[in-house]
Order: C-alpha cells, then sequence, then structure tokens
C-alpha cells in the first residue's frame, strides 16, 4: 500500500480543529444535499445483518451515529468516536437537540481504538475514509484497527468520494472540485487550506477498483462496492 510518504501526510487533527462551526452547513450547500442520501444508503447497508452494536467511525458532527440510532432496531446499540473535540461537540449538541441520549461519542483515534476485540457488528465511515487512506502514513494501523474492533463476519462501511468512470464526467467534477467546492468552502468557513485539501484529494483519490484492491490487501475477506451519482461517490461493503 502506497501511503508511506509522510511529507504527504495533512495534519488532519489540527484541521479539523477549525472548520466545525460551519461544517454541517457546507457539506448540504457543496453537495446538493446528496450527502444526506448517500448516508442513508450506507445506514441501510450496516443494519442489513441486524447488528446489535455498531460504530460510527470518524463521525464528525455525529449524523450517521444519529442516522443509525434512529433507524436501527430497539436496543441496538451505536457508538461514536471522533479525535477532534470540536467535532464531538457539536455532535452532542445535536444529539440534545434531538433528545438522543443513548449514542456513546467518545474521543479518541482510528489508529488506537478504545474499544476491545470483535466488540462491534458493524463499523461505518461517511466522508472521512479519504482521511483517513489519502496519503496517510497510519492508513495500515486504521485497517488494522477497524478489522480487531470487528467481530467475524462483521462489515466496514465506507461512504466517500470516488472517481466517475466517464472520462469527461470526471474532467467535470475535479473542475467543480477545484473551481467551485474549494474557493466556496474556503470563503465560507474562512478555511481555505482545508478546503483546497479536500478539493485536492477528492480529485486524486483512488477509483472504486482500486479501493478494493486496497482493502482486500488489507485482510478484508470479501469487497463490493456501488458507484453513486455517476461515479463521484462510492459505498464500500467489506466483510471480516
Amino acid at each position: 500500500m502506497e501511503n508511506s510518504d509522510k511529507k504527504s501526510y495533512r495534519p488532519l487533527q489540527k484541521m479539523f480543529m477549525s472548520v466545525p462551526p460551519k461544517y454541517d452547513l457546507l457539506n448540504r450547500v457543496l453537495t446538493l444535499r446528496f450527502d444526506e442520501s448517500w448516508r442513508k444508503k450506507a445506514t441501510t447497508q450496516l443494519l442489513s445483518n441486524h447488528p446489535k452494536r455498531l460504530l460510527d467511525l470518524c463521525t464528525g458532527t455525529g449524523d450517521l451515529a444519529l442516522r443509525l440510532y434512529k433507524t436501527a432496531a430497539h436496543g441496538t446499540e451505536v457508538y461514536a468516536l471522533d479525535f477532534s473535540q470540536p467535532m464531538l461537540e457539536l455532535a452532542r449538541e445535536k444529539a440534545a437537540r434531538r433528545e438522543v441520549k443513548e449514542v456513546d461519542f467518545r474521543f479518541g483515534d482510528a489508529a488506537d481504538m478504545p474499544y476491545e476485540d470483535g466488540f462491534f457488528d458493524g463499523v461505518g465511515i461517511a466522508y472521512a475514509f479519504r482521511n483517513l487512506t489519502y496519503k496517510n502514513p497510519d492508513t495500515d494501523k486504521f485497517f488494522a484497527e477497524i478489522l480487531r474492533v470487528l467481530r467475524p463476519g462483521g462489515q466496514f462501511v465506507a461512504v466517500e468520494t470516488s472517481q466517475p468512470d466517464n472520462p469527461i464526467m470526471r474532467k467535470l467534477y475535479h473542475a467543480q472540485m477545484k473551481y467551485i467546492t474549494a474557493p466556496v468552502g474556503g470563503l465560507l468557513s474562512g478555511e481555505k487550506e482545508a478546503y483546497k485539501y479536500l478539493a485536492d484529494s477528492a480529485s486524486d483519490f483512488y477509483t472504486p477498483e482500486e479501493m478494493k484492491k486496497i482493502l482486500l490487501k488489507a485482510g478484508f475477506s470479501k469487497v463490493s462496492y456501488k458507484q453513486l451519482l455517476g461515479g463521484v461517490a462510492a459505498l464500500w461493503t467489506c466483510i471480516k
């Protein structure tokens, strides 16, 4: 896995300490609310094997965790982990507004999770998968930890930006990231570097098939994917 270039590593924790205040609004605006429908698809997949315990990894402001809690069968335990305290504060505030007390929001590192081996039936990640795998020297650690906390037969579900197969659509997508997402996101958030990173990493990210091979090499026994909106995003389902 070619993720050992430490010069390419981004100070992700610092970046996500500064973005939060307008994070949800920017996600909705910049994805035309498609982020919500794609998160719903991830939820459906995570609940397909009737899990008892689920983890929203890199939960951010808690959208996936709260959707899982709302949709899952009664008694399903939902946990959420992130290494940004400002993000977690927003997630807890959001949960409180919705009168949700049962989701276990916790501060922690995806490379060293505070959970026992085989603790979860499913682990999900929405729109942070690229941050763990794009030129990140700790990618192998992240995959090893995900596999460790999953029970045998458990599933890891990731929804993330991807690369359209159609070359014209791919060029249009890259142009949109460079000329719309980066400047608009930077202007509205005041964090130009963060949204430049978003645009650059999204444009240079793996194709769905490339990521499938990486996930299989990491140790998952079965990997499948679905392309979304012509391939600008994808949903990977991985079985331990």
